[in-house]
């Protein structure tokens, strides 16, 4: 069904939201990325209202007094509270200059093992939000989109998207998904894998702000020789008072590494679904890794060793989700095969 033109069309902005469930990331047509927060509500307990979005919330998460909730409305890349999502989604439209008189048509990424309910529910949402009309892509051509390569090709190309809440991996060829898998397993279980690591070894509770911290820092896929150390504060478990340790980079290594494999396994399954030409073709120009949570250290150089298939990191990883939405805006004729859905 065509979308009819509105007289006022040239006037309508086009928005393009990587919509993470750790961050979230606006394109604005002819300006690029405009946002980049934290995909963080904060709710007052007595009148469910809403208080404070991105980067504002995400500074009350583990310090807020029991009338107020900070929290993460995506669970695992969808939405797992609507009014919340719906809250955070008008936040960044308004920010990226929308109104009710100026309703921007709207690009949206979900992930590729998102269900028709899921994706209905991003649909309503961006609606109830403010857009005038709304399209939605899968995750994996999105980010192969913002690494700049070149999909439409009759080759094969491979894209690990790692996000907060999902791993997305996909072999991509003539502008579609041959084949792919989403695990739900990426950089918020990185994380809690660090912060149940060093409650168990050493006693200590961490927030997850503290956890993220630590990965980022001194985070490492693979064991290093000389290795980094953080001195890091929490509570004692056993006192229940603040106490300080340090910690290293191989310990971290041994706390991530079974989540790293989860998402490697993923790897695996796709490289086994790939029909025969494809794999060749991947096998030669190698697998691109995006996505935010592919910045931890040697991750790349981690599947590569597993899968003994060559891995890049692409540029800019944690834009590529948004580079991509800004692209496919620009020419939804050229990717309309790609759209899931147009409403």
């Amino acid at each position: 069904m065509e979308v009819q033109k509105h007289p006022m069309s040239f006037f309508r902005p086009k928005l393009g939201i990587d919509l993470g469930t750790a961050n979230t990331l606006v394109f604005a047509e002819k300006r690029g990325i405009i946002i980049n927060e934290p995909s963080v509500v904060a709710i007052s307990e007595a009148d469910n209202r809403v208080l404070a979005v991105g980067e504002e919330a995400k500074q009350m998460i583990g310090r807020t007094p029991e009338s107020i909730t900070a929290y993460k409305p995506l669970k695992n890349g969808v939405i797992a509270d609507y009014r919340s999502t719906e809250a955070m989604l008008r936040y960044f439209i308004n920010k990226a200059g929308a109104s009710k008189f100026i309703r921007p048509e709207v690009l949206i990424s979900v992930p590729s093992g998102v269900t028709s309910a899921e994706r209905r529910a991003v649909i309503k949402a961006a609606h109830a939000a403010g857009a005038r009309a709304v399209y939605i892509i899968k995750e994996p051509v999105l980010a192969a989109l913002g690494a700049g390569i070149p999909i439409n090709e009759s080759s094969g190309n491979m894209i690990i998207n790692v996000g907060g809440g999902t791993s997305e991996i996909a072999v991509i060829s003539l502008g579609g998904i041959v084949s792919s898998t989403s695990v739900r397993t990426a950089g918020n279980k990185i994380d809690q894998a660090i912060a149940d690591f060093i409650k168990h070894k050493h006693n200590l509770a961490i927030g997850e702000r503290t956890a993220e911290e630590i990965k980022i820092l001194i985070g490492s896929a693979l064991s290093q020789e000389d290795e980094e150390v953080l001195e890091i504060r929490g509570r004692d478990l056993f006192e229940g008072l603040p106490r300080n340790i340090e910690i290293s980079t191989n310990e971290i290594t041994e706390a991530i590494t079974p989540v790293l494999m989860e998402i490697i396994d993923g790897v695996r399954d796709v490289l086994a679904q790939t029909p025969p030409e494809l794999s060749a073709d991947v096998m030669n120009k190698g697998m691109v890794i995006t996505g935010g949570s592919a910045l931890l250290k040697n991750f790349d150089k981690l599947i590569e060793n597993v899968t003994k298939v060559p891995c890049f990191m692409s540029d800019e990883p944690l834009l590529c989700v948004a580079k991509g939405t800004g692209i496919a805006l620009e020419n939804l004729d050229l990717y309309k095969r790609s759209i899931l859905t147009k409403a």
